[in-house]
């Protein structure tokens, strides 16, 4: 077989986001939006096994957002922190930290543990990497909290939030770094890419040998209301760095990129021979349903390049890392999510004979 796994969100059914809505209104209680939250979990784990997906998620039914889940409630923070903008005009802004100390408010194992409840399929968790987290630092500093004590304070927090999942079951803890590429367009000399990597390489260290085999890295240019922040930086220079991370896996869009062959052949440059290399066979910002047919191709290119051993599929992002995108359907998100599997399971067929 050749593994396959989604890579996190799916969108929210109509009657959770109306819910939200609804409760940030005050029009309805905590047990109703408790109610909400459950029953989109329920549906959304039913559906993504009828998919036969041999690893699914929680679809992050209940984050507000894959990035900023660790924040919600703290106090310390303001509004106005830094802005990221999308191809098609629109923006996402992140938080800024005013005071310290950095904690959690919420550990990625809460998601995980409500959706282990509702299926004994293996269940992955996505966790925001502590390079996007330490963007909410202010460029000017914090009076009596300097960055080298944030730093201190994110890299224990980050590794908690890891540390927690694997200890639940997680069958992979997946870090979301979509601010990997990002960075470049933000300084194109790499510096802050450097210290990117240097980060979560100083929380990944922390995990022995056998704890970062089940630790993996997605990478994409973001995906927002079938919009990107960085599809137009070159891949070559960020995978050189990428693979520096001290993980074993490697969830890498490539769906959606205009040369992928040349994309591939950066990977069978970079990647070791330890690693595992998840390639997007599916884009999840266009509406198209991609075929089986269509996947296997892909995976059947992909396979030219690296061994296939070493070679896996997912989805070039998730569907819905925002609780208020709405650009994707979920009946379109569940379709390429089957024709993923399979077409993978294609193409293994293929190469096998």
């Amino acid at each position: 077989m050749i593994p396959t796994e989604p890579i996190g969100s799916i969108p929210r059914p109509q009657a959770l986001i109306e819910t939200i809505t609804a409760f940030t209104e005050r029009r309805c209680s905590q047990s109703a939006m408790d109610r909400a939250y459950d029953a989109a979990l329920r549906e959304t784990i039913a559906e993504l096994e009828a998919t036969g997906s041999p690893v699914i998620t929680d679809g992050e039914q209940v984050k507000p957002s894959f990035a900023t889940y660790p924040l919600h409630g703290l106090r310390n923070l303001d509004t106005d922190g830094i802005i990221i903008p999308f191809a098609d005009g629109h923006q996402r802004r992140l938080p800024r930290l005013t005071t310290g100390p950095f904690r959690y408010t919420t550990y990625a194992n809460r998601y995980l543990q409500a959706a282990q409840r509702y299926t004994r399929t293996p269940v992955k968790q996505a966790v925001i990497s502590a390079s996007a987290l330490s963007l909410l630092y202010p460029d000017n500093g914090i009076a009596g909290y300097p960055r080298t004590t944030f730093l201190d304070d994110l890299t224990g927090e980050a590794e908690t939030d890891i540390r927690r999942c694997l200890a639940a079951g997680a069958h992979v803890v997946q870090i979301d770094f979509t601010e990997g590429r990002l960075s470049l367009k933000l300084d194109p000399s790499g510096q802050l890419l450097k210290s990117f990597i240097d980060l979560n390489n100083r929380v990944l260290s922390r995990f022995s040998a056998a704890e970062r085999a089940r630790i993996g890295i997605h990478t994409c240019p973001g995906g927002d209301h079938d919009s990107t922040h960085s599809a137009d930086v070159d891949y070559a220079t960020l995978l050189p760095s990428l693979f520096e991370l001290k993980v074993a896996r490697f969830y890498i869009q490539l769906a959606s990129e205009r040369d992928r062959i040349r994309v591939l052949e950066l990977i069978k440059t970079y990647a070791q021979p330890y690693h595992t290399i998840f390639v997007g066979v599916i884009n999840p910002i266009i509406p198209r349903i991609e075929t089986p047919e269509e996947v296997r191709d892909r995976v059947l290119e992909a396979a030219a390049y690296i061994p296939i051993q070493q070679l896996g599929t997912t989805d070039d992002c998730g569907f819905s890392p925002f609780g208020d995108d709405t650009s994707t359907t979920r009946e379109i998100a569940f379709a390429k999510i089957r024709a993923r599997v399979e077409g993978t399971a294609m193409a293994a067929r293929q190469l096998r004979a």
